[in-house]
């Protein structure tokens, strides 16, 4: 296996372990990331109906940035994604980081959330 195949593995399982203890429920749904090398995209999810409740990513025409692949695109979205959730009557998330670490684009997501007024 060659080093990518085996770094999409790892996250692949690391995902998996964190999609067995994190559920979204009409309550508390899940706020989901999944980073690209170019985007960075974030989606409110009621598992238990299966529906998206809010999405916000660096492809949409709201969001506005020079360059996409930063951590300051990512705060722009993680502030999207927070304003159409507080809109649809979400307060409070549980936070998926799909199987990606917990720092730069994804922390810097997760902070703008926070500072928009979710509560994870």
């Amino acid at each position: 296996m060659d080093k990518q195949s085996i770094k999409r593995v790892r996250r692949t399982r690391r995902r998996n372990g964190l999609r067995k203890r994190i559920r979204g429920t009409p309550e508390c749904p899940r706020l989901a990331v999944y980073k690209s090398l170019n985007h960075i995209y974030a989606q409110v999810i009621d598992d238990m109906a299966g529906k998206t409740l809010a999405a916000a990513s660096t492809r949409d025409k709201g969001v506005k940035m020079d360059k996409t692949g930063n951590s300051a695109a990512a705060a722009a979205v993680g502030k999207a994604v927070a304003e159409k959730a507080l809109s649809k009557g979400v307060k409070s998330v549980c936070f998926d980081r799909g199987g990606f670490r917990f720092h730069g684009r994804v922390k810097a997501l997760a902070d703008a959330a926070r500072k928009a007024g979710l509560e994870f």
